[in-house]
């Protein structure tokens, strides 16, 4: 083996290794590949070959291509549209890199080339070729991708390193494997390795012969068994006997002509039994087919209730289950009365909206209960699969239909009273948005041909009484909240909770004790303080459960023979419920000088809220604490700004906002508060601070501010006015435009309180400041 010395320009290759005296089309596209290529062709037309370890690499640097490639002679140079090269090369001999001489136009290497000279004829040469021969022929006989004339043509050979080089040329190896051939420079290392290869690669052909054949057996087998049983079909139709598929083909059949469906279901439903009766009975598709035909056959394709359109019926049983709540029975009656002169009514599609423990999903069971007909309930909360709705196509493993249609099959009936629970609470993912197919469900123009990917027909749902029930509207998407007709349900009143403790929680707590009503008694005081001091909630829920509370404590002392009566009064209900947890809104005192009573809408009903202002001598700095949000510090900004434009008007010194801080702070800073109506309330305790006259004690106030003193209106009004009641207050200033929000307010608490209506900030502080 003889090495000499020279200098080439390198072509790095991309998943590909070119052996000596192999000849191959490349295609050459990268700027230092086509530079290398054009120096090649101004020289002797010859350069290095080698591969780079990592295909994806662009510009790969010395580190990232092997050491070891083949000389090659360009044959053949060809330029295609779009700035690539066509080569036609030959290799020649090994060389190896030596070391880089420069990297731009084109890598330039100082390279070893190893000239194979006549092999020495040896026995282990001789040898090793035979082995070589004899495994290659195998290989080709078991793989059958290389022609039979390369065969020949490779076999007689007489050189080793060529034939060595050939053969590795040929087979299907891993780079590294290819590259280590390449490596081995010496003929007797070579042709060892090259064996070593071959017969791995026999032994792996091997395996897939067997696995081949084990499959083909199988094949063969399923394929006797399939002729064996059309055989036997034939055969027991000429004995006039029935298969075992056709007895349940035909029992189907019995049952679609029995069962009413439709023309369009019940042709599918024949197509999918003949389907049936042709097919083996352990055959996977039969299993399909059966379920499917057991689903078209459940649905309730005209199976209809009858409503009950006795309208006093129906009041008396919603009254009997819900107090309050007067929009919702108003609707569901409503509903009914049109029913009952109009036949073909479209179901109406609620939305109750609210916040937790007011008995929204409670509700829709006592509509079912009122007009008689079945109850559906399906949660979708945390629905994130658009098939939950839909249901999957028949060629998934254990497909069913949606949950709308597997609702049908539980309700069997064609018009229940379907609650879809937690309708806000829905998300998205990749699998689609439930809220997206939830559209045809809830659209009365639609619905009367909804379609499952299950079944594939369409299902009639206008006939169904769809409620749904959320707690908030604005996760809903725009498009589904509006196809449904929202009826909002604020929270209760401190009465209406009275009631509902007096009259539906506490008898129900007392019966699930095993207590007698005279065994437990409580004062409507007792009810009124565990409202006020240990709960905090638009609901009930916590007010149940306090009561629950104080009936375990009664049956313990009972059980124990302590009492045998007990009687709780606001006196010693913190003996057994401890502590109040809550303080309850309570009026200032008296009229005090830069702090005035807003009122604050919160989830557990209304607020009142005491805002302080303090002035301190400085440089006209607008400190706002206790936690307030975005929208409320713009309202405190708005209100500073007004009163120092009316300064003379107020009796203000007009140039306080260069001498005075002013700090306004609302307490309770532990809890965030956002919003504009605490506008005017705001503006009043900064004109209280400024001019000195104090905010009279038994006013509060709420209102949106502009910069020229308009008062805004703002909502939960109800809300507002309740905790006003609550809290002592005797006049509440509101905005005009609010007026007609007091219809929603009990009259018994509008009795009590004195309303002034204004439309600007000189009204509100004529009626809220003394003097």
């Amino acid at each position: 083996m003889k090495a000499t010395k020279r200098a080439l320009p390198l072509l790095p290759l991309r998943g590909i290794q070119v052996f000596p005296y192999m000849v191959i089309h490349l295609d050459v596209g990268r700027p230092k590949s086509i530079a290398a290529m054009e120096e090649a062709m101004v020289q002797d037309k010859q350069l290095l070959l080698v591969t780079q370890k990592d295909p994806r690499i662009d510009e790969p640097e010395s580190g990232e291509i092997y050491q070891v490639g083949t000389v090659a002679e360009i044959k053949q140079l060809l330029k295609i549209p779009g700035g690539t090269m066509r080569v036609l090369v030959e290799g020649l001999a090994r060389g190896r890199i030596i070391s880089i001489e420069k990297t731009d136009p084109f890598y330039l290497v100082d390279c070893e080339e190893y000239e194979e000279g006549k092999a020495e004829e040896n026995a282990e040469i001789e040898a090793l070729m035979r082995g070589v021969i004899s495994q290659f022929e195998q290989y080709v006989k078991l793989s059958k991708k290389i022609p039979a004339e390369t065969v020949v043509s490779i076999v007689t050979v007489e050189d080793p390193g060529r034939l060595a080089d050939l053969i590795g040329a040929h087979l299907n190896l891993k780079q590294e494997d290819k590259q280590r051939l390449l490596e081995a420079v010496a003929l007797p290392q070579r042709l060892e390795t090259l064996y070593v290869f071959l017969s791995r690669e026999l032994e792996i052909l091997e395996v897939e012969r067997k696995i081949s054949i084990r499959v083909r057996k199988q094949m063969e087998k399923t394929q006797k068994e399939y002729y064996l049983r059309e055989q036997l079909k034939a055969i027991q139709k000429e004995l006039g006997e029935r298969g075992e598929e056709e007895d349940e083909a035909r029992a189907f059949r019995e049952r679609i002509a029995k069962a009413k469906l439709p023309d369009e279901v019940r042709q599918k439903a024949e197509r999918e039994a003949e389907r049936l009766g042709k097919m083996p009975p352990m055959a996977a598709e039969a299993v399909v087919v059966r379920t499917y035909l057991e689903w078209l056959l459940a649905l309730p394709w005209n199976k209809v209730t009858e409503d009950r359109l006795d309208l006093d019926r129906a009041e008396q049983i919603l009254n009997e289950d819900h107090y309050g709540l007067k929009k919702v029975k108003e609707r569901i009656l409503e509903y009914l009365a049109v029913r009952k002169l109009a036949n073909k009514m479209k179901g109406p599609i609620l939305c109750l909206v609210g916040p937790p423990g007011v008995g929204k999903t409670s509700l829709a069971k006592s509509v079912a209960r009122a007009i008689d007909r079945r109850f559906v309930r399906i949660s979708l909360g945390g629905v994130r699969d658009e098939a939950e709705i839909r249901g999957h196509r028949r060629t998934y493993v254990g497909a069913l239909p949606g949950r709308i249609i597997q609702g049908m099959r539980q309700a069997n009936s064609k018009n229940p009273v379907f609650l879809l629970d937690e309708i806000d609470k829905m998300s998205m993912d990749f699998r689609g948005d439930p809220s997206a197919a939830l559209l045809e469900v809830l659209d009365p123009e639609q619905n009367n041909s909804f379609s499952d990917h299950y079944i594939e027909l369409p299902f009639d749902l206008s006939h169904t009484m769809f409620i749904t029930t959320a707690n908030t509207t604005h996760t809903i998407p725009r498009a589904l909240l509006d196809r449904m007709e929202l009826i909002s349900l604020p929270g209760y009143t401190e009465e209406e909770k009275l009631h509902i403790g007096r009259k539906f929680l506490l008898p129900k707590q007392l019966k699930e004790h095993g207590l007698k009503p005279e065994q437990l008694t409580l004062s409507d005081n007792t009810i009124k303080g565990i409202i006020r001091e240990y709960t905090r909630e638009a609901g009930v829920r916590n007010l149940e459960r306090s009561i629950a509370s104080l009936c375990r404590k009664a049956a313990r002392e009972i059980v124990q023979g302590k009492k045998e009566k007990i009687h709780i009064t606001s006196r010693n209900l913190n003996v057994y419920l401890g502590p109040p947890r809550f303080r309850f809104g309570v009026a200032q005192k008296k009229d005090e000088v830069g702090v005035a009573t807003g009122l604050a809408w919160t989830e557990a009903g209304g607020d009142v809220l005491s805002i302080e202002v303090s002035l301190m001598s400085g440089k006209g700095n607008l400190t706002l604490t206790g936690q307030l949000g975005g929208v409320m510090r713009e309202s405190a900004q708005a209100g500073y700004t007004y009163i120092r434009s009316q300064a003379e008007k107020l009796g203000i010194v007009e140039n306080f906002h260069e001498k005075q801080d002013v700090h306004i702070h609302v307490p309770e800073g532990a809890i965030p508060k956002d919003g504009p109506s605490a506008g005017i309330t705001m503006a009043t305790a900064l004109a209280s601070a400024l001019s000195g006259r104090p905010v009279r004690s038994d006013v509060a106030m709420s209102g949106e501010i502009t910069l020229r003193g308009r008062v805004l209106p703002v909502g939960g009004i109800k809300e507002k006015v309740l905790a006003a009641h609550r809290a002592g207050i005797k006049t509440l200033i509101l905005p005009e435009e609010s007026r007609q929000d007091l219809d929603e307010i009990p009259r018994h608490v509008r009795r009590k309180l004195n309303f002034v209506f204004v439309d600007n900030m000189d009204q509100v502080l004529k009626h809220a400041l003394v003097g």
